[in-house]
C-alpha cells in the first residue's frame, strides 16, 4: 500500500464518528448491505435507535426485572458463548443449571429435594407450557389404563396469562377459566369444583394473577379437590403457575402453604427473570418426583457428545441467565431476598396511600396477599375529566409505562392500572411517580377529556 493510500485510512481512523463516511448516508434497514462498515459507526447507529425505546426502569407495566448488579453484567460477558444445551463440552454450567433446580425445590419445600425432577427455560411460559404437557400425558396414560377415550382433555384454571391459552389450543385442551365476577377476581374451590370432572387434566392456581397481582389460595382449592376425591374418587392434580410469587412467597410470606407441603402440588414453575432478579431469558419448572413426567416427554440426545436427556421446547439457549440466576440465590440467599421484596412492598403501600389521598381513586390491590405491585381504578362517582387510558397516555409523556386496561370478559366493565414494583423503584422514585401523576391530575382539571378512549384506541397492553 502507497503511503498516500495509508494516509487516506489514517484520516479515516482518525474521523469524528458523526462525521465519518457510514454515517454521513443512510445504511440499508431491510436488505443486507452489499459492503462492510467500520464497527464503531454500526454499533453507534443502533446504539442511537436504541434511545428512542421506553426507559426500561419506568416500565412499571413489565413483571421483568430492570435492574441487575454490575457481576451480573460480567458473569453475562463471560457466558455469551456457552450454549446450555450442550451440557457435555459445559458440563460445569449443567451442573450449575442442576444445583438451581434442587436449590429451588428445597425453597418450595419438595418432600425429596435432593431427587428432585426439574429444568431451565427461556421463561416462565416455557415452563408453564412444560407442567402442562407433563399432566396432560399422565392424564392420558391413567384414562388409557382405563379404557377410557382421550379425546376431550381440560384445564381449570382462575384468569390466566395468554400461555396458558396459547398451551390450550397448541395441544388440543379445553380451558375452563373460571370468570371474574362482582366481589370476586380470582378463581376460589367451588368455582374450581364446579368445572371439574374426569377429563380435568390438573387444577391450575395462579400465585400472582396478572389482572390483579393476587395469589390465588392454592391450600383451600387444594383442599376441595380432597373432598371431591373423597366421594367421586376423581384425583385431579395442581400445577401452580408461580411465575411471580414463587420467588416471593418463600421469603415475605414462608409460613403460607402453597407449594410441595401440599401433597397434591405436582409441579411448580417460576420466572427466573422476574422477581427472581435474574436477567431476561430464565424460568424453571420443578416437579414434586419424577413419576409425575411421563418418559415419553424426555429425549435422549447423544450428538453433543454425550447422551444427555432433554425435556424442553428449546434447545439452544445461552448459559449466561442460568450462572445469573445461581449467583443471585449464592449473593442474595433468604435475607437479601426478603429485603428487596419487602422494600417493594413498602413502596407499593406507599404509592396505594398517596393515590388514595387523591380522591380520586379506589385501590383495589396494593401488595395484601399477593405480589409487591399495585391495581387501582378510578372512582364511580368521580368526576376525574379523563378515563385510565387517558391518565396512562399522560404519564407517558414524562416516561413513566402505566398500563391501563378492562378486565376479562364477564368484568369488561371494570378498567384498571396496575404498576409492578421491583427491586430498583426506590422511594425515591415512588415520589417522583406520584409528583409526575399528581401534575398529570392538574393538567386534566384545566383540560378535561370530553371522551374516554376504548382499549382498542388506546393501543392496548401486554401484561407480560
Amino acid at each position: 500500500m502507497s503511503l498516500h493510500e495509508k494516509n487516506k485510512v489514517r484520516d479515516k481512523l482518525l474521523d469524528d464518528i458523526y462525521a465519518s463516511n457510514d454515517i454521513s448516508h443512510r445504511l440499508p434497514k431491510y436488505r443486507i448491505p452489499d459492503g462492510e462498515h467500520d464497527p464503531r459507526a454500526v454499533y453507534q447507529l443502533i446504539h442511537d435507535e436504541l434511545m428512542l425505546d421506553g426507559n426500561s426502569r419506568q416500565n412499571l407495566a413489565t413483571f421483568c426485572q430492570t435492574w441487575v448488579d454490575p457481576e451480573v453484567h460480567r458473569l453475562m460477558d463471560e457466558c455469551v458463548d456457552k450454549n446450555m444445551i450442550d451440557k457435555d463440552e459445559y458440563p460445569q454450567t449443567a451442573e450449575i443449571e442442576s444445583r438451581c433446580v434442587h436449590i429451588l425445590a428445597d425453597l418450595w419445600n419438595s418432600p425429596d429435594a435432593a431427587n428432585t425432577m426439574g429444568c431451565s427455560t427461556t421463561g416462565s411460559s416455557e415452563a408453564a407450557m412444560l407442567g402442562g404437557l407433563a399432566l396432560k400425558w399422565k392424564w392420558r396414560e391413567k384414562m388409557l389404563a382405563q379404557g377410557k377415550p382421550v379425546d376431550r382433555p381440560n384445564l381449570v384454571t382462575g384468569p390466566v396469562q395468554i400461555c396458558w391459552h396459547k398451551f390450550a389450543r397448541y395441544w388440543d385442551v379445553e380451558i375452563r377459566e373460571i370468570p371474574m365476577e362482582e366481589g370476586r377476581l380470582i378463581m376460589n374451590p367451588e368455582e374450581v369444583l364446579k368445572r371439574c370432572d374426569e377429563n380435568t387434566i390438573g387444577v391450575v392456581p395462579t400465585l400472582g394473577v396478572t389482572f390483579t397481582c393476587q395469589y390465588e389460595p392454592v391450600k383451600a382449592v387444594a383442599e376441595a379437590l380432597d373432598r371431591l376425591q373423597n366421594y367421586t374418587e376423581l384425583d385431579i392434580p395442581i400445577h401452580v403457575d408461580g411465575a411471580s410469587g414463587a420467588f416471593i412467597a418463600p421469603f415475605i410470606d414462608p409460613d403460607l402453604e402453597w407449594d410441595f407441603r401440599l401433597s397434591r402440588v405436582k409441579s411448580i414453575n417460576a420466572s427466573g427473570h422476574k422477581f427472581g432478579l435474574a436477567p431476561l431469558g430464565v424460568g424453571w419448572v420443578v416437579w414434586r418426583d419424577k413419576e409425575d413426567i411421563h418418559p415419553d416427554l424426555v429425549f435422549d440426545v447423544n450428538y453433543l457428545g454425550g447422551n444427555i436427556p432433554t425435556f424442553a421446547l428449546n434447545f439452544s439457549r445461552p448459559g449466561g441467565q442460568i450462572i445469573a440466576q445461581y449467583y443471585n440465590l449464592l449473593r442474595l440467599g433468604r435475607e437479601g431476598y426478603r429485603k428487596i421484596h419487602q422494600a417493594c412492598y413498602d413502596s407499593a403501600v406507599y404509592l396505594g396511600k398517596e393515590l388514595e389521598k387523591t380522591g380520586l381513586f379506589d385501590v383495589i390491590y396494593n401488595g395484601e396477599n399477593g405480589i409487591p405491585a399495585l391495581c387501582w381504578t378510578l372512582k364511580e362517582d368521580a368526576e376525574a375529566g379523563f378515563s385510565p387510558y387517558d391518565l396512562s397516555d399522560r404519564m407517558r409523556a414524562r416516561g413513566w409505562q402505566v398500563p391501563a386496561y378492562s378486565m376479562p370478559p364477564e368484568r369488561e366493565d371494570m378498567v384498571v392500572m396496575r404498576a409492578l414494583i421491583r427491586h430498583g423503584f426506590s422511594t425515591d422514585m415512588a415520589e417522583l411517580f406520584m409528583q409526575d401523576l399528581e401534575r398529570c391530575l392538574e393538567y386534566f382539571k384545566r383540560n378535561p377529556v370530553s371522551h374516554s378512549l376504548t382499549e382498542k384506541e388506546a393501543g392496548g397492553y401486554s401484561h407480560s
